[in-house]
């Protein structure tokens, strides 16, 4: 019946059916679930908490007789002084005139109204006389475009909401309901339109919120579940005693959050489904640690693996720390385009023969010519990177490889749920012990030769220092521009001796990694780039990082840059030359110098900058709700996860009966939003 067309309403004609179309609404269930956007709460408060220029509703007396003045032909002005509180105010009404034979001296009245709190003078709306039975009234406001007046939609709602709830039938299970304390479907609906109390609409509210994240999750585990099944893997019979061996010989303890992310894994490899799994965690936390465990696993199990990074450097660093990692257990290959000749012949013939078993390498991996004899597990480090077509070629030289991603932007754990949906997410969210922290300043342009010289200061002891050059908005020309620019004013300032590097997005991906690798071997002192240097190598010499127009950054760019030192055992340092000029630029200046945890700063980023930009408009990915929010309502999102991922893997919608009316509306919500997209 909730699927029938709005033209179904008494007085719904062409005209209201197009108007109603316009917000989205086309069925009657599009009309009850069409929210309002706010409400305006009509409670009486005391006058010390009224705000000027609000609307408000006061209780007092009348003082004296009103007075009218009239202006012209049925223009009337009506003025009555009210005590509120032992206070005189003045309450002005207009075009009522009849009221002045109704109110009498020491009569009790509501007024609701616009409050001037220069004049104590309030603009009345709405007046009610001697009434003892007032409670606050909760009007709702809905979003409108067009034509179509709030008091017809809300006619219409009303006229739904009489006509069409008695059909609605509760889908969700009882024991969601009981343990969370969620009202009835019926019952929230009449009061999210027509509240009756603040206490009461909170609860209808809690269960909207609710019930939306988990369809939601539900839409998601169910895709991920029919993806996981049609893509059945080969489960991986690793070596338990090797593998724990490996880890016992790392130089260092695993933190709580890598064997979490270390056992996450190695189920997956166990699992005869194919692994699609993030990894997420912060500069230096140990994600490499992590994979190379993982790594070794599979290759216990008699498979290859392969590492793909972004760049050769990344690359040549990977293989380096894996094979003392590793320490000759197994047998390591570096591909990159720029290993030619006869040693690429051999690494490929390892690599066909299972001579090989692991490669570190860059886009070269997925090359037509490298051909795996049984590629079992896949790591691909900084994945945003790297294309999805270029990720799923690598994928191909296996049958149903097990893969892993990785990447370094701590992202909110509300939001890994939601765009990242359709993978598994593993957070290491703790570093190891012992790490110094990068101390954080924030400073102005006023004060850069002071940091010029405590750059030179901390170069002559032997250490190095990046400089992220000035940024403008969408123009990459003016952003080379300014880091030449200041490339020259630094080499005028340095001595001879001191060399100042340059690097920006125009030069060739070969000349980068020449320029990194110079910089990596103590070539460069002094690094001017853009932000191409926001991803990448491991320098632990340098020790400065100072950022230019640091207010123009999101706090994980910032936090991102600021990643690329404090990699060694010495005190590393980031400057932010900034000076914002709206209260949300000086919040995030002051919450970098803070923390250097990146999973606060993303959720403070978050709060900042919401989810839709918090990723960029381009790619955010994420849902549209209706009435939920994923940063105030992160609990219920935890919870309605958790939910779906039980009723999903153990097929409560197929199996038990009290799932069976969530399975119908879940079916039937989802098939039409298909119809409807």
């Amino acid at each position: 019946m909730l699927e029938k067309s709005v033209t179904e309403l008494t007085g719904v004609g062409e005209k209201t059916r197009e108007q109603l179309e316009a917000l989205g609404i086309r069925t009657i269930r599009d009309l009850l679930y069409y929210f309002p956007s706010r409400y305006n709460v009509h409670e009486i408060k005391p006058l010390r908490e009224l705000n000027h220029d609000e609307t408000v509703t006061v209780v007092g007396k009348v003082l004296f007789e009103p007075t009218v003045t009239y202006h012209g032909r049925g223009r009337s002005r009506l003025i009555v002084m009210v005590d509120v509180e032992n206070v005189t105010i003045k309450a002005v009404m207009f075009n009522r005139a009849f009221l002045k034979d109704k109110l009498s001296t020491d009569d009790q009245i509501i007024l609701t109204g616009k409050w001037d709190a220069h004049r104590l003078q309030i603009i009345v709306n709405h007046i009610k006389i001697n009434d003892k039975s007032f409670k606050a009234d909760i009007q709702p406001i809905y979003s409108l475009k067009g034509d179509l007046k709030m008091s017809r939609l809300r006619g219409l709602i009303r006229q739904a909401l009489t006509s069409f709830t008695s059909e609605l039938e509760e889908f969700l299970p009882n024991n969601y309901l009981i343990s969370y304390k969620l009202p009835l479907i019926k019952d929230a609906l009449w009061t999210i339109h027509l509240p009756k109390s603040k206490t009461a609409l909170k609860h209808a509210k809690r269960r909207f919120i609710y019930e939306e994240l988990l369809l939601f999750q539900l839409q998601i585990l169910h895709l991920q579940k029919e993806k996981r099944e049609a893509t059945i893997g080969n489960s991986q019979h690793f070596n338990p005693s090797l593998v724990q061996q490996f880890v016992e010989d790392l130089p260092y303890e695993l933190t709580r959050a890598q064997e979490r992310s270390v056992n996450e894994i190695l189920s997956d490899l166990k699992s005869p489904y194919q692994m699609n799994r993030l990894l997420q965690g912060d500069v230096g936390s140990g994600k490499t640690a992590v994979a190379a465990i993982n790594l070794y696993a599979s290759i216990t199990a008699g498979k290859q693996t392969a590492l793909m990074v972004p760049t050769e450097i990344l690359a040549e660093q990977h293989t380096k720390s894996l094979e003392e990692m590793f320490s000759g257990r197994i047998k390591i290959a570096l591909l990159t385009g720029s290993v030619k000749g006869k040693k690429r012949e051999q690494i490929l013939k390892g690599i066909e023969n299972h001579e090989i078993d692991l490669v570190v390498g860059t886009h070269a991996l997925i090359q037509e010519d490298v051909v795996f004899n049984d590629l079992g597990f896949i790591v691909i480090d900084e994945q945003h990177r790297f294309g999805v077509e270029q990720r799923k070629t690598l994928r191909e030289k296996g049958l149903t490889p097990d893969v892993l991603f990785m990447t370094a932007t701590p992202i909110p754990r509300t939001l890994a749920i939601t765009a990242f949906g359709d993978m598994d997410v593993s957070i290491i969210d703790e570093l190891p012990a012992g790490r110094k922290e990068v101390e954080t300043y924030w400073t102005t342009e006023q004060t850069f030769p002071r940091v010029l010289n405590f750059i030179m200061k901390h170069v002559n002891k032997g250490e190095q220092a990046y400089v992220i050059s000035p940024l403008i908005e969408e123009s990459d020309v003016l952003d080379i521009q300014n880091a030449v620019e200041l490339h020259e004013k630094l080499r005028d300032f340095f001595p001879e001796d001191i060399e100042v590097g340059l690097m920006h997005g125009r030069l060739k991906n070969e000349e980068k990694e020449q320029v990194m690798k110079d910089f990596a071997n103590n070539n460069i002192q002094v690094l001017v780039s853009t932000t191409v240097v926001e991803v990448g190598v491991n320098v632990p010499n340098a020790t400065i990082m100072v950022i230019y127009d640091a207010e123009r950054f999101g706090l994980s760019q910032l936090h991102q840059l600021r990643g690329r030192v404090g990699r060694g055992d010495k005190q590393s340092y980031c400057i932010l030359i900034a000076d914002p000029k709206g209260e949300v630029g000086k919040e995030r200046m002051k919450i970098m110098t803070e923390t250097t945890d990146g999973f606060k700063l993303a959720e403070e980023d978050l709060k900042l900058r919401g989810p839709g930009d918090f990723f960029g408009k381009k790619q955010s990915g994420l849902p549209e709700f209706t009435i939920a929010d994923l940063i105030r309502d992160y609990r219920a999102l935890e919870v309605a996860r958790q939910d779906a991922r039980e009723i999903i893997e153990r097929n409560l919608l197929e199996t038990s009966p009290e799932y069976f009316q969530l399975k119908r509306y879940f079916e039937a919500i989802y098939s039409r939003d298909e119809i409807l997209s």
